[in-house]
């Protein structure tokens, strides 16, 4: 019986591409010739046959790269410009038996993102990075990218790029290939099948060493766009071949992925957060700390957003209730969010509490919101839990919440800082008011971190003891 041959996708991809907007849930969109299409294949193919497709999580940031989440059957992160090196180090540091790969384009790459890229590559993070070079960019409308090529045309540079007023085309693999850290470095390209080959085994070579932990492996990859080049598919390889290949290079650049380097101590996560309880001296505090705490449960495990405007310590404010946490034992987050205009602008930011681990790190659906101002109450009420906890500066929000189903307490922060002598203690009186509110834990150890917090000046350590203490007296006093 004649052995019969089924074609199918590489199970890196998803059967059915559903996070794709449209109808159209079987194809990519990228244009006709392109060649993340091809990358993304070659990709997906090493992640089955190394068998590390469940371990995989892949950087997906700006430019055409964006959507490689559409097709990938790994986890994801979607990160901002230029900085997947820098969310990839905390996801390879945090996971280390992950398969931790960053794809990225030449200009969120060697652009925005040089800098994140150089200090990653040569701290010799162990992960992966696919940088796909085209010489433009491709998603924004065709503008130069730092890899365009001397006298190349695009929307900004109209007579071609001229070195005296553009630069030159950076050269990443030369660039990176000179630190010491980086185990692998290679440039290949997809204009031809033997091409496409080569660029087939450095795939796989460089996700086999992420598997072994042997370090930080770079793989540049010069890959045709055709509508950005405004040309056909065909020319587009020709054009590889013929004008970018004699400016970059084909070849490995770095290969000391047999060099035996075990006398480095990589530090391990484990190491590194017994290391910062160790300095916390939480391991000896937290359990008899928390064996005196009876927490009601609608106040256990609180997802906390904090809000103002600049200037009224909500960074502060925040960092305080994550480190007491800290202290107590707690899994904890802090992620701060700023406006444009930083001070008298919006600010707020997110904190976590919790006994087990903390999947995001963002309060999008809080149980406690801490609204300093009429716009972070206006605004984040909205988003609180159903039956969750408000408590508002009464001193300088004259309406009260609209939520019938929160707990309200109105504090007059402000008034009660202003009363201590400084307004700009109304953080650490928030965090008395929250700690009153909740019991989650008591305001003498917030007390204990203030010299963490502020340095060693006594005057004003003195003031922000007085405020905690303003704050969970008054919450006592009066509720």
């Amino acid at each position: 019986m004649a052995k019969k041959t089924v074609l199918r996708k590489p199970k890196g991809f998803l059967d059915v591409y559903k996070h794709k907007p449209g109808a159209e849930k079987d194809r990519t969109h990228y244009c006709p010739g392109c060649g993340h299409g091809i990358l993304h294949k070659l990709v997906a193919e090493a992640l089955e046959d190394l068998d590390v497709v469940d371990r995989t999580v892949l950087m997906s940031p700006v430019g055409c790269s964006v959507f490689a989440y559409y097709y990938f059957d790994t986890g994801h992160f979607q990160v901002a410009h230029g900085r997947a090196p820098a969310v990839a180090t905390a996801v390879s540091r945090a996971n280390p038996d992950a398969i931790t790969i960053s794809y990225q384009g030449d200009g969120d790459l060697a652009a925005i993102g040089g800098n994140n890229i150089l200090q990653a590559a040569n701290r010799g993070e162990n992960f992966v990075v696919f940088f796909v070079n085209n010489a433009i960019y491709g998603m924004t409308g065709g503008q130069m990218a730092p890899t365009t090529l001397e006298g190349q045309k695009t929307t900004t540079t109209p007579y071609g790029r001229n070195p005296l007023t553009d630069g030159y085309p950076i050269k990443m693999c030369e660039v990176i290939s000179q630190l010491y850290a980086p185990v692998y470095v290679t440039r290949t390209s997809l204009h031809d099948n033997a091409n496409v080959r080569k660029t087939r085994n450095a795939v796989r070579k460089a996700i086999q060493n992420v598997k072994e932990k042997k370090g930080f492996s770079f793989v540049e990859v010069l890959g045709m766009c055709p509508s950005g080049w405004k040309m056909s598919s065909t020319d587009a390889q020709r054009w590889i071949e013929e004008e970018m290949i004699p400016v970059f290079p084909l070849g490995v650049y770095k290969d000391v992925t047999d060099e035996d380097r075990s006398s480095i101590d990589r530090p391990t996560p484990v190491h590194e957060v017994d290391r910062v309880l160790e300095a916390l001296d939480v391991t000896t505090e937290k359990a008899e700390l928390l064996s005196k705490r009876e927490v009601e449960p609608r106040y256990a495990n609180p997802s906390i957003r904090a809000s103002g405007f600049g200037g009224q310590g909500i960074m502060s404010m925040g960092q305080a209730i994550a480190r007491v946490g800290m202290k107590y034992g707690y899994e904890v987050s802090w992620l701060p969010s700023y406006g444009p205009e930083m001070r008298g602008g919006t600010a707020n930011c997110s904190v976590k509490v919790q006994e087990n681990k903390i999947g995001a790190c963002e309060a999008t659906e809080p149980t406690v919101i801490i609204a300093m101002n009429r716009p972070s109450l206006e605004r984040f009420e909205k988003i609180l839990q159903p039956d969750g906890t408000i408590i508002y500066n009464s001193t300088l929000i004259e309406v009260e919440p609209t939520r019938e189903d929160a707990e309200v307490y109105p504090v007059p922060i402000t008034g009660l800082a202003d009363d201590l002598g400084n307004t700009r203690v109304q953080s650490m009186v928030g965090v008395g008011a929250f700690a009153g509110v909740t019991d989650l834990f008591d305001p003498e150890e917030v007390i204990k971190l203030l010299p963490e917090m502020f340095g060693s000046k006594a005057s004003l350590i003195e003031l922000n003891e007085k405020a905690v203490r303003a704050g969970y007296e008054y919450v006592k006093e009066n509720f």
